[in-house]
């Protein structure tokens, strides 16, 4: 029987109330993701293990935004050594790759790196890090924790009201600017009837699941060094990209030490450059300068407003790969920059530039088990889909991350044989005197340090519950001084900003403020989850 609703159609706010645990919990976008998540706690496995299941699941169930061509980054928080460990799994641009060559190789009159094809593809980090953690710290092996993606690939799972919409969105956007023998594979394998899917349909991707399987036979090898390496250097060659075996072969993740702020007692935990966590600490660094009595009000929207756009004007000026970057990226987070960035905010909006500092369309996932271990991990293809390529007979869609690298040879962020971009993805974690708190994250682009701001000041300062820290109406800041808002923002409060010389509108399309999950761990051990109102998520646990 065909619907007589509309699933994409909320007439009517829902309610959600925190989810509690004891013995293990998956919080991810995708209702199966989180299952397979807990299916693997079931089966003996560790939050660790979980987390791999839940984001080879999504690359499945949610390929509108990430896929086995990702990259992945991940804060783990091993409970036996009291640490937490921080996992930066970005590939780089490849050998061959030269902002000449692409100059060169691309017609493009605006000079930029192009958005789809093969000349935007970077090593895929995914894959590595699913391994890595397995390896590391897991108990079960990887084959173990990719079998329940393997069966949603293979058997079929109902396509979710919001990746729907998402696969409508980038279908459209695909058949205007993806054409061409590149993309047939996309088609075939994501649009085989000459359209994307709709809610309820059974979607199966077997290539995807032989796919997996290799994966988790050879811990990650068949990718970087096997049948599957070979496959992708022989589609870039094909179609002109830079990518090769070799690339491929000399990748390795990289095991980082976490970087962090004190924001008020807890320790906001990121990944440090490339990845962007830092613009959300740089952020945190200025506020903790001012104290919010106030959530809702259009004082506290205004400062967090210019300490983002602060934290923005610098990292887009200092950050990319940390080899290539001109100053050590810890005087970004000392006090006293935060104390002086704070000082030079005033009560109507400003556009800032970058300062000196003192010389000295993603997935979000979070697990936690009974035994105290927690992971914060995040993959992205970067825009939707990625690239639009997908490698011939295996599945795999390649990430466009390349995209971000800048033309431009006087930019930081400039392409080079090698180097990793500038990054968007990034988990997050909370802790508190030395003792974990618990992981959170928001994925959407350059809206993730925006959404951990928010999240995090909705947690610490205005004491919300991780669901409420989730559900909250969120803002975000675009470019100079405009600024958009969800529908729910309070229009009064919106109105007084604009006063402030904020220029305000409203967005109607939620996805675009990000999509987050959020586990808190109480004192007794308890597990405390919200999970994000805007999409298909869910919380799994036990």
């Amino acid at each position: 029987m065909k619907a007589l609703f509309d699933p994409a159609y909320q007439r009517y706010p829902s309610q959600r109330y925190p989810i509690y645990a004891r013995g293990g919990m998956v919080n991810a976008s995708s209702p199966q993701a989180a299952a397979a998540g807990l299916e693997i706690l079931r089966r003996g496995g560790n939050a660790m293990d979980a987390a791999v299941a839940a984001a080879a699941a999504l690359t499945v169930v949610e390929p509108t935004a990430n896929g086995i061509g990702s990259d992945a980054f991940a804060l783990v928080w091993v409970e036996r050594e009291q640490k937490l460990y921080g996992l930066n799994s970005s590939g780089p641009a490849p050998m061959e790759a030269s902002i000449r060559r692409v100059l060169d190789d691309n017609n493009d009159e605006d000079g930029k790196m192009p958005t789809y094809g093969w000349t935007p593809v970077t090593v895929s980090g995914a894959p590595m890090a699913w391994a890595e953690l397995a390896g590391r710290f897991g108990r079960l092996p990887l084959s173990q924790s990719l079998a329940p993606a393997v069966v949603y690939a293979r058997e079929g799972y109902p396509c979710a009201p919001n990746l729907a919409l998402m696969w409508r969105r980038a279908f459209e956007k695909y058949r205007e600017t993806c054409t061409g023998e590149v993309f047939d594979e996309w088609y075939s394998t994501f649009a085989p009837e000459g359209r994307p899917y709709e809610a309820g349909e059974i979607i199966r991707l077997p290539h995807h699941a032989d796919t997996l399987e290799a994966i988790g036979e050879t811990n990650a090898a068949a990718f970087y060094t096997g049948e599957l390496a070979r496959k992708i250097d022989a589609d870039s060659r094909k179609f002109g990209g830079y990518l090769r075996y070799e690339d491929l072969a000399a990748y390795k993740a990289q095991w980082v030490e976490p970087i962090s702020v004190d924001y008020r007692g807890y320790q906001v935990c990121e990944i440090p450059p490339n990845g962007q966590g830092i613009a959300a600490l740089m952020a945190l660094n200025i506020l903790k300068e001012f104290a919010f009595p106030e959530k809702d009000c259009a004082e506290t929207y205004h400062r967090q407003l210019e300490a983002m756009k602060m934290a923005f004007a610098d990292a887009f000026h200092y950050v990319t790969d940390p080899r290539f970057m001109k100053l050590d990226y810890h005087q970004l987070l000392e006090p006293d920059y935060g104390a002086r960035r704070a000082a030079e905010m005033g009560e109507t909006a400003r556009i800032y530039s970058h300062a000196v500092p003192p010389k000295s369309g993603t997935v979000y996932l979070c697990c936690a088990d009974g035994e105290g271990n927690m992971v914060s991990f995040i993959q992205s293809n970067y825009m939707g889909f990625g690239s639009g390529v997908v490698v011939r007979g295996t599945g795999i869609s390649l990430q466009n991350r390349g995209h971000d690298f800048s033309l431009s040879p006087e930019d930081i962020n400039a392409l080079a044989p090698g180097k990793r971009s500038y990054h968007t993805i990034i988990p997050g974690f909370l802790m508190r005197s030395g003792t974990p708190v618990g992981p959170f994250g928001v994925m959407g682009g350059y809206m993730q340090p925006q959404g951990h701001l928010q999240v995090v000041m909705n947690y610490v300062d205005f004491h919300l519950d991780p669901q409420q820290a989730l559900d909250a109406p969120r803002w975000q800041w675009m470019r100079d001084n405009s600024v958009t808002v969800e529908t729910r923002f309070d229009m009064e409060l919106a109105r007084q900003l604009q006063r402030r010389g904020h220029n305000i509108q409203t967005e109607l399309s939620t996805p675009s403020f990000g999509r987050g999950q959020m586990i808190v761990r109480l004192d007794n051990g308890t597990l405390v989850g919200g999970t994000e109102s805007r999409t298909d998520s869910n919380i799994a646990c036990f």
